[in-house]
């Protein structure tokens, strides 16, 4: 088990590892908070990631993958901050609870031998980890035994439009109780941002909202023309076009799993579509924020009058506290990936804030 240190001490210059870097939104935090980074080992392996990445922050030095770490080329007793947002797939409630063993969600025990070899040269290094918050109590204690810290649960709902519930392991700032060591940072304040504040307008120009009406989600076309053809060729062969948003009683309802069948919903609220065709999870409805972001880059709706689209790429941006321009360089389906995988940047800008 790791010990941690009594004080946490002020740096002008970091020299930092992130594992799992992503979309390198701890690089971004620490710059946006006023601290110094000397040199940033970014570990990542996904080519879009690493091209963000190098966009922003042309400095960062790309170290490969996180199993070949004892072949990185690094002073490691000069590292001032490791941070880690190891795999989440095994626990997350998305996911099949394959738990920490699991084969991707493992890889948190690497980030262990990282931090402890680090630890060995140098016993002040700060760390940050985080995960889900649907990990099982089970998951939760073995990786807060590895790590001598018990962590802090903070939903990014507080500072952006979007449900993000997770836990944050860290020695940043800790208090002890009577039986254990626990993170000590208070959440921050609820800067009330609902879904509707952070949407460019109500409507797109693509052609959805009829689609979606008319025809299976599967199916959709985004060519209205097209879309018209394949209704029409549906209903000549008598096939059923299953609607999973309908009209009924001047509601636009969206059928799901609940006692009566459907929901209903109204503007400015958020419509996930992932997945369809399933008995128990089909259309789900959030009222006033968006659900939680994923990196299968989950198809989100918004709803204004008679309009559904889905949200674009500054709009998803906004969902995890980015600037509009961020991921101008990627596509939006890459943008998606990165954002929904990645850490909300106010909620590291409030954790880092206690650095200084």
């Amino acid at each position: 088990m790791l010990t941690l240190t009594a004080t946490v001490q002020t740096f002008i210059d970091m020299n930092v590892v992130s594992l799992f870097n992503g979309m390198n939104t701890g690089r971004q935090a620490l710059e946006n908070v006023g601290i110094k980074v000397d040199k940033y080992y970014s570990s990542e392996i996904k080519p879009y990631a690493i091209e963000l990445t190098q966009h922003h922050f042309p400095d960062t030095i790309q170290v490969g993958d996180v199993t070949k770490w004892k072949e990185w080329d690094i002073d490691w007793k000069t590292i001032d901050l490791v941070l880690s947002g190891s795999p989440c797939q095994d626990l997350s409630a998305a996911g099949k609870r394959a738990g920490i063993n699991g084969k991707k969600s493992s890889l948190f025990f690497t980030f262990v031998e990282i931090l402890e070899h680090i630890k060995s040269l140098n016993p002040k290094v700060l760390f940050l980890q985080e995960n889900v918050g649907s990990a099982s109590k089970l998951d939760v204690g073995i990786m807060s035994r590895a790590l001598g810290v018990y962590p802090v649960r903070i939903n990014s709902k507080l500072v952006v439009a979007a449900l993000r519930d997770r836990y944050y392991w860290t020695n940043i700032r800790t208090k002890q109780t009577m039986f254990d060591t626990v993170v000590d940072i208070p959440e921050p304040t609820d800067r009330k941002i609902m879904f509707k504040d952070i949407l460019i307008d109500g409507y797109t120009d693509r052609k959805k909202a009829g689609s979606l009406l008319a025809s299976d989600y599967k199916h959709l076309i985004n060519d209205e023309k097209k879309q018209e053809i394949y209704i029409n060729s549906r209903l000549k062969k008598n096939k059923q076009i299953p609607n999973i948003i309908y009209l009924e009683n001047n509601e636009l309802r969206i059928k799901t799993n609940t006692l009566k069948g459907y929901d209903v919903i109204t503007e400015n609220d958020c419509l996930n579509l992932a997945f369809p065709t399933s008995i128990t999870r089909r259309g789900r409805i959030t009222k006033g924020k968006s659900p939680c972001l994923t990196k299968v880059n989950e198809p989100l709706y918004s709803y204004n009058g008679v309009k559904l689209r889905t949200l674009n790429k500054i709009e998803l941006c906004r969902l995890q506290g980015f600037p509009d321009n961020y991921c101008d360089i990627l596509t939006r389906n890459h943008a998606a990936s990165l954002l929904g995988d990645g850490w909300t940047l106010p909620i590291i800008e409030h954790i880092f804030k206690f650095i200084i």
